[in-house]
């Protein structure tokens, strides 16, 4: 038997801490466990309520969320001594086409930003342009401190690694010229009034609001979106997957395909294009 209570869900966060794993994954874990630990009673007899629970993940969920899921509910019962009730993963068709109804366009991303402006909210404004001109994650924003801006470069640490994210001049200079005026001298640049880093649901709310604002579909816009925007910037005029890859800090160039995905339309423009028929 397998007991999954606060005890032990506690003991399993700190071994997830300990592992250096990012804060918001540690939270996307625990609430999934949480779920599991509710729709179980806190105790797991058999592998047979696992298969049961993933029906039920199938059921209510997209599949690559449902694979998100199983890797937390995977990850505690290897740590909880139990390998062999792990869950197999769904199997995902690889998506050719990015989804238009979801991909973020440069024009749409320039009525945000306007529309920040218009608002007098430069923070929000110049927070859309930090993302998108660098790709960083928005778990990473902290990264971005009064001190990564004259070096030019953030330095973020995850799992023992450390990666550097090169902030461009431009961004810096704007950066920095706000800071001056709004007294900001040290610490993380997107900050609350206590000096505490802007959290992800507080930029959540800010670009949901932001969006009709601007009439944007607030389905597209959404922190990750505009680090894609980046991706495809970047891909369209360098075309190195490598280095892109790099940047985005990818450990799989197939991660970053997915990046780079054209849409239906782009594709199908490029095809008729082709100069072979006779």
């Amino acid at each position: 038997m397998i007991t999954i209570g606060p005890a032990e869900l506690d003991a399993y966060r700190r071994h997830l801490a300990e592992r250096e794993r990012a804060a918001a994954t540690v939270t996307k874990y625990m609430r999934v466990l949480g779920r599991l630990a509710q729709w179980c009673g806190g105790e797991l007899r058999e592998r047979s309520q696992l298969l049961a629970f993933k029906q039920t993940l199938q059921r209510q969920h997209a599949p690559a969320t449902v694979n998100a899921m199983l890797a937390a509910v995977n990850g505690y019962l290897r740590w909880a001594g139990a390998p062999e009730w792990t869950l197999g993963f769904l199997r995902l068709q690889r998506r050719d086409f990015a989804r238009e109804e979801r991909e973020l366009t440069r024009r749409e991303y320039e009525k945000l930003v306007r529309a920040a402006e218009k608002s007098s909210d430069r923070r929000l404004s110049l927070l859309l342009q930090t993302i998108c001109a660098t790709g960083i994650r928005v778990g990473e924003l902290p990264a971005v401190t009064v001190a990564a801006l004259r070096k030019g470069r953030a330095e973020v640490r995850s799992k023992g690694k450390i990666r550097l994210i090169l902030l461009p001049k431009r961004l810096c200079a704007a950066l920095l010229a706000w800071c001056h005026a709004c007294g900001i001298r040290r610490g993380p640049v997107f900050a609350t009034s206590t000096g505490r880093p802007l959290d992800r649901s507080n930029i959540w709310r800010m670009l949901k609001s932001l969006s009709r604002a601007a009439g944007v579909s607030p389905a597209k816009v959404f922190p990750h979106n505009l680090r894609h925007l980046f991706a495809r910037t970047y891909y369209k005029m360098y075309r190195d997957i490598v280095r892109l890859a790099d940047i985005l800090g990818h450990s799989s160039v197939e991660t970053t395909r997915i990046y780079t995905a054209h849409s239906y339309r782009e594709q199908r423009r490029q095809m008729d294009a082709m100069p072979l028929l006779i």
